[in-house]
């Protein structure tokens, strides 16, 4: 049997932490990696709503609309957008033919601010 508050905890606190490492990435100008950790961070908060919605471990996707829909989350459309470029961060570190796109540190801090009101968000929505 599987111990779903376990699970929840287990993928909430990897969020929190992966937005820490993404946030001293970035302010070190690893732009690419710290974006990395954006993705991972969103990526782990819908796998607690997958668990917590379907009592089920998660899956072994890295498709941030996929697990949203499959925690049935309703994304607005800024959010779909935004999950969308994040995907292109995603491939970093995992596969080394993939080149990720040039992102100005400007740009990454706003990419990450995106990032963590969208992890709030989706923490509140956790504990509803």
């Amino acid at each position: 049997m599987i111990d779903i508050e376990k699970q929840i905890s287990y993928w909430k606190n990897g969020a929190a932490s992966d937005i820490e490492t993404a946030t001293l990435l970035i302010g070190s100008n690893k732009t690419v990696e710290g974006l990395f950790f954006c993705h991972l961070s969103i990526e782990k908060i819908l796998k607690a709503h997958f668990v917590k919605h379907n009592l089920a471990l998660a899956p072994k996707s890295h498709k941030l609309q996929y697990l949203a829909e499959k925690a049935t989350l309703n994304l607005n459309e800024e959010q779909k957008e935004f999950f969308g470029v994040l995907m292109q961060f995603q491939i970093e570190g995992r596969y080394p033919d993939f080149f990720p796109p040039v992102v100005s540190k400007q740009d990454a801090l706003s990419l990450l601010e995106k990032t963590k009101n969208n992890l709030q968000w989706l923490m509140l929505k956790l504990h509803q």
